[in-house]
């Protein structure tokens, strides 16, 4: 017996050794078994949430393909119509945001999809409803398809408050604020697609790989670095518009004994991504003639909100933790200032002596 085993573990090590000397992994970590891992920690786990992800998923690596793509296959360009939120709306828009609406309903277990890019929510009949709420932007940044910059798909994951017999209520379901969130995440289609996650624990990175189809986890905790790197990102075409607390802090970034580096991409996804990975910090703040800020409450600040503190950093509206911001509708917008304590603590500090917050 004690031989057996003794070569049953010998061939293992073998194996796995001609496998690492041929460039591969016999046991690769992916999202998709660490989430399983994760649900047989709870008995009562239905796997509903499990299967969610992997339609989520799905919908990421359609859009990651859709992305690569885009120049080949003609994609680039307007599709001719102008989405809910007053913007045009680009052919990958309209592709994106079927790859999330085909892959959620197809999963079974959503009550309720709330997108960026359509007018009102997709209510489930009850009777083929599940128990989740998916609020996603499916393509942020579109503005930056043409010139091949880093761009994303956001998601924020909650749970229906109502009878699940019953037809979901878009204001008692829908209508719920950060602290409610179950699960959030984005993907971003660069150099590589990454999927970042946070289920209520650790954020986890996981990197897209195309031989396998499948994301591959490359950081079970994400955190933001403390202190972190002296970077600031922000639209400072329209500073002079902004609380008089955000244009002292930018002055001082830029002539403080220590400047900070300005790096700002104009996609939500890249700049927090940047700001996770690095530190420093990302203000999207309200301005004269946006008074409640640009980025969407539900589907931008919460989730990236949920992802920030729990990878030890602080989001702030400049008057409360964004999520903690009551939802006046489903495309209610919401200022955001967002990075590591010591920067997004500066900025408020400088708004509350100017009386702002």
């Amino acid at each position: 017996m004690a031989a057996a085993a003794a070569a049953s573990s010998l061939g293992h090590v073998t194996s796995a050794s001609i496998a690492r000397a041929a460039g591969l992994d016999s046991d690769p970590a992916t999202l998709q078994r660490f989430i399983l891992t994760e649900q047989c920690k709870h008995p009562a786990a239905s796997g509903d949430f499990s299967l969610l992800m992997s339609s989520i998923a799905l919908a990421c690596k359609a859009t990651a393909v859709a992305v690569k793509k885009a120049g080949i296959a003609g994609l680039y360009g307007i599709e001719g119509v102008v989405n809910v939120q007053g913007e045009d709306q680009k052919k990958l828009d309209v592709i994106a945001n079927d790859n999330f609406v085909n892959a959620l309903l197809s999963s079974t277990k959503v009550a309720m999809l709330i997108s960026e890019e359509l007018p009102e929510p997709i209510v489930v009949p009850a009777d083929r409803a599940g128990k989740y709420i998916v609020a996603f932007d499916p393509l942020d940044g579109s503005s930056n398809i043409e010139c091949n910059v880093s761009i994303g798909s956001i998601f924020a994951i909650y749970e229906r408050t109502t009878d699940l017999k019953t037809a979901c209520d878009v204001e008692k379901d829908g209508l719920q604020a950060g602290t409610k969130l179950v699960a959030a995440g984005y993907c971003m289609y660069g150099a590589a697609t990454v999927m970042v996650l946070c289920m209520g624990a650790s954020v986890i990175a996981s990197t897209l790989d195309p031989s396998l189809g499948e994301f591959i986890i490359t950081n079970k905790d994400l955190r933001l670095p403390t202190p972190g790197k002296r970077i600031y990102s922000i639209n400072e075409g329209n500073l002079k518009s902004m609380p008089a607390g955000v244009q002292a802090f930018v002055a001082e970034c830029k002539d403080g004994a220590k400047p900070y580096s300005l790096r700002y991409v104009g996609s939500m996804v890249a700049d927090v991504h940047r700001t996770l990975c690095y530190g420093g910090i990302f203000l999207y703040p309200a301005t004269a003639s946006s008074k409640s800020g640009k980025l969407r409450l539900l589907y931008e600040a919460n989730p990236m909100a949920f992802l920030m503190e729990h990878a030890g950093g602080s989001a702030s509206s400049g008057s409360c933790r964004i999520l903690e911001v009551e939802p006046k509708g489903i495309h209610c917008r919401c200022p955001v200032i967002m990075g590591s304590p010591r920067d997004v603590d500066n900025v408020l500090a400088k708004m509350a002596a100017a009386g702002e917050c």
